[in-house]
Parts: C-alpha cells; structure tokens; sequence
C-alpha cells in the first residue's frame, strides 16, 4: 500500500492509500489544502484540528451545494425527456390545402375560346395557303 505525502495549510502528512489512488489522493489534498489556505490568508494560524475540520466543512458545503445543483439539473433533464417523449408520440396531420375549384362556366368559355381560335387559324392557313 502505497504512502503519499501531502501537504495541507503548510503541514505535511503521510497518508496511506489504495494503489493506483495516488493522484486521487493528491487531487482530494489540494482541494483540503486550497480551502485551508481560504482560512489561513482570513484568520492567520491555528490549531491543525480545527483547521482541518473547517476546511473540510468548507469542502462538505461546496459538495452540498454541487448535490443540489446535479439535483435540480437532473429534474430539469427528466422534464425535458418527459417532454420530447410526449412529442415523439405525437400524429402530426398534414396541413389540408384546398385549391379552388375553376368555375365550369369558365371552363365553357375557355374551351370555346379555343374553339374559336382554332377556327380562325385554320381560315387564316386557307388564305393565306390557298
């Protein structure tokens, strides 16, 4: 079993850990460390116990207000999920688009027109053919 050394608010310890745990181990010391340095710089020396202990209640605070914010998160993340499940489940109709309808009287009066002017190319192919 691996000892680490680490240093918090300016005293070393030796501290023992799982192997592989080493930079785990240093990580969670820094944070201790950072926090007790909070201390240090606002109250100047103190016992070591106490100082560990407010340090780590600094800590256990970040960490609760952390818990908190992956609590409302994962609240809002369930919502939105309920949600996009909703609309997933959702039939959209397709839009109903009514084109009007031509008047047969103007149908009448288009295919007479036609009519007419076929008439009058085929009178206009005589004279000027014939």
């Amino acid at each position: 079993m691996p000892e680490v050394k680490i240093s918090i608010g300016g005293r070393h310890f030796d501290v023992a850990c799982q192997e592989g745990e080493e930079s785990y181990l240093h990580s969670a010391a820094k944070m201790l460390d950072d926090e007790a340095q909070v201390l240090a710089d606002a109250v100047g020396r103190m016992p070591e116990a106490r100082m560990l202990l407010m340090a780590g209640l600094m800590l256990a605070d970040k960490t609760a207000s952390v818990e908190d914010k992956i609590a409302e998160v994962r609240a809002e993340l369930a919502e939105r999920e309920a949600e996009l499940e909703g609309l997933r489940n959702v039939v959209v109709e397709p839009e109903r688009i009514e084109v009007p309808v031509v008047p047969q009287s103007v149908t009448d009066t288009l295919q007479e027109i036609a009519a007419r002017a076929e008439s009058l190319a085929a009178e206009v192919d005589e004279k000027v053919g014939g």
